[in-house]
Formats: C-alpha cells, sequence, structure tokens
C-alpha cells in the first residue's frame, strides 16, 4: 500500500510539473515561408486571390482526386472552399482581400482554427517579388498540445513551403 500511494503521488507530482512546465510555451505558433517569383505582383495576385486559380498551383488541389467544393459570397464572389483530406472536412476561407494580400482561416474538422496571410512584397529588382505565407496556430493549454507546438513548423512548414514553390513555378511558366 505504501509504495502504491509513493507511486501515485510521484505521478501526480510529474504531471503537475509537466503541466507547469508546458505553461512556459507560447501559446501561438507562427510559421512562416517566402518565395521570390519573377512576376509582376498583379499576376501573382490574381492567382492567390481567387480560389478557382489554387488548382493551378497548389498542391492539394491539383490531384483529380480532391473533391472540391466552392462557396460563394453574398455578393456572388467565391470567397470559401472545402474537401476532405485523410477523412477530416477542410475549409478554406477568404476573410479579407487587399491590394497585395489576403487573410484567410483554414478549419479543420477537430482542430483548432489556423489564421493564414499571404503577402506580396516588393523586392529591388525589377518585375519580381516575394510572396510570404503566414501561419498563425492557436495552441490550447493542454500540455500535450503546448509540447506539439515546439515541432509544429517541421510538420506543417514542408506543405507551405511545396505550395509556394508551386505558385512559383506556375506562374513563372504562364
Amino acid at each position: 500500500m505504501r509504495l502504491f500511494k509513493a507511486s501515485i503521488t510521484g505521478l501526480a507530482g510529474l504531471f503537475i510539473f509537466i503541466t507547469l512546465l508546458s505553461l512556459l510555451i507560447p501559446s501561438k505558433i507562427m510559421v512562416t515561408k517566402a518565395v521570390a517569383i519573377h512576376a509582376d505582383a498583379g499576376k501573382v495576385f490574381t492567382q492567390i486571390s481567387d480560389l478557382r486559380n489554387w488548382k493551378n498551383w497548389q498542391p492539394v488541389f491539383k490531384r483529380d482526386s480532391a473533391n472540391i467544393v466552392f462557396g460563394k459570397d453574398s455578393t456572388g464572389n467565391v470567397n470559401s472552399i472545402e474537401w476532405e483530406s485523410k477523412g477530416k472536412k477542410n475549409k478554406f476561407v477568404i476573410t479579407s482581400k487587399k491590394d497585395n494580400a489576403i487573410t484567410a482561416s483554414l478549419l479543420r474538422e477537430g482542430e483548432g482554427e489556423v489564421l493564414n496571410t499571404i503577402t506580396i512584397l516588393p523586392v529591388a529588382e525589377q518585375n519580381q517579388v516575394q510572396v510570404e505565407w503566414n501561419a498563425l496556430i492557436k495552441l490550447k493549454w493542454y500540455p500535450w498540445e503546448k509540447f506539439y507546438g515546439i515541432f509544429i513548423e517541421k510538420v506543417t512548414g514542408q506543405g507551405y513551403e511545396d505550395a509556394l514553390n508551386s505558385l512559383k513555378a506556375y506562374v513563372e511558366g504562364h
């Protein structure tokens, strides 16, 4: 009985220690990827601001198996896209468009919202722009989610980088 109490006390202490340690980890993680594209900013903006064009360069939507459903706002503009991957429904909604940037929310069934900003920045070299994709991921206070946040860039960053490189190849090739 004494050994049992000591084990329970030790496990409780370990859980409390891990929980307190996880509170030191930020609850918001920013993943940023960028690529330089030799093209006019307007041409690039046309590709990122109209979700129907994403099938040209976004690896997720280039696959024939991607069952994509477009959503329209009250004015008839396409402002959202829905698809299913790995048995979960996903929705990407453009919340604002500016001359050089779009802001959007990625909602995945069973996961938190990811705030995305894709910005087109001028570069000193003529006829070249830098496209930067920022994804802000909000984590819950759970210790396992906070520790997952340490590795989130390695898990999700490659997807953003692949999308930007595909955008670059498409825009420069057309």
